[in-house]
């Protein structure tokens, strides 16, 4: 079913830039707008398929080959489809001819106007949070089921295949799979698997997307661990939890990314690893892309609640990052189950206190 939260917003959007008619083709925007999906090439920042919106109705362009598949399977009741030969034109020569309008698009289209529409996504309708929810308790089931199968000797390759197979069998698009054993996770901060056999422990991560919404998700499986493993993750979990409490606050405030990044920046120097943060990227706010923004210092984007937001502080062979719901009130991990260690961490420099999943020991 089509969002009218979603409708609403580029009705002010086409009245704000004196446009008729909108077109979205990229994919996380046609996803956003239609719940559906027009991607076939995952490295294609562009789909098969186009929406267009002009205030009152939603309709779709894609090319003869695709039609009988978007009416089926990727849209709602009442979206019309319209179709073009292939081999006579492109999918920006098609929709071009559908319209005779002031027009924008978020490709290129002969004669449109440029447009982005990437702030509509947030913040997040009623339901996008209760799809959200879905897609974290589901995503969390695939990998932690995945993890209890793996072994000291399970490569990192074969680690990845195994929660491949899981999360597609969940529904998910899956771009993009970490898997770093104890050797490689000490050494690199974005582990791509290798043939190496996972040793002591392994980091587990994965970017998902279903509905158009994306979650990241990472758990460490412990076999035999070296002693600091636990310090480690400790810290990095406080750290989350302080970059959770300060999204809380700062959006309550209408504050910036940046001032989130800096409440990050104090906790690692707090904790005794000041200069951590340089290492890598600490994660920003999710929903309709891996990461909608992600916070640098001094970043000045906007922190808009209610947003789910996917922070993913680490330390050399430790991580903590999940997709967590933050709204005025509440921050709520959706990448949780039943069946997996959890415990509470303090944030530093605010009075709260978060619930993250912790090692899970084999």
């Amino acid at each position: 079913m089509v969002d009218e939260h979603h409708l609403s917003r580029l009705d002010e959007f086409l009245e704000a830039h004196s446009l008729n008619e909108i077109w979205v083709a990229k994919t996380n925007a046609f996803s956003w707008l239609t719940r559906g999906s027009n991607v076939v090439d995952l490295g294609s920042e562009v789909g098969v398929a186009a929406a267009g919106y002009d205030g009152s109705n939603l309709e779709v362009v894609t090319a003869n080959n695709e039609r009988d598949r978007f009416r089926s399977e990727e849209l709602p009741d009442g979206v019309f489809v319209h179709e073009f030969d292939w081999w006579k034109k492109s999918l920006p020569e098609a929709v071009a001819e559908r319209s005779c309008s002031t027009a924008g698009a978020d490709f290129k289209v002969p004669g449109f106007e440029s447009v982005d529409i990437s702030s509509l996504r947030q913040p997040l309708t009623a339901t996008d949070i209760d799809l959200s929810k879905e897609v974290g308790r589901d995503a969390a089931t695939a990998i932690e089921s995945a993890c209890r199968e793996l072994t000291p000797d399970t490569t990192e390759r074969e680690a990845s295949a195994l929660l491949y197979r899981r999360l597609v069998e969940f529904g998910f698009n899956v771009p993009c799979v970490l898997i770093g054993g104890a050797d490689r996770a000490q050494r690199h901060r974005h582990v791509t698997p290798k043939s190496t056999p996972l040793g002591e422990y392994a980091i587990v991560t994965a970017g998902v997307e279903r509905h158009g919404l994306f979650n990241s998700i990472t758990r460490i499986v412990a076999f035999d661990p070296p002693t600091w493993l636990e310090e480690r993750h400790e810290v990095a979990s406080r750290v989350h939890a302080t970059a959770l409490a300060a999204t809380r606050s700062t959006g309550r405030a209408g504050g910036t990314a940046g001032e989130v990044f800096e409440a990050i920046r104090m906790a690692y120097e707090e904790l005794g690893y000041p200069n951590e943060w340089r290492n890598h990227h600490q994660g920003g706010a999710a929903g309709f892309a891996m990461r909608e923004w992600v916070a640098t210092p001094g970043s000045g984007e906007t922190v808009t609640l209610p947003m789910t937001f996917a922070w993913n502080p680490t330390l050399p062979g430790a991580k903590s990052e999940e997709t967590v719901l933050v709204t005025e009130t509440d921050c709520d991990v959706l990448t949780r189950t039943d069946n997996w260690p959890k415990s509470t961490f303090e944030a530093v420099g605010y009075d709260i206190e978060v619930e993250l999943n912790d090692i899970g020991y084999r």
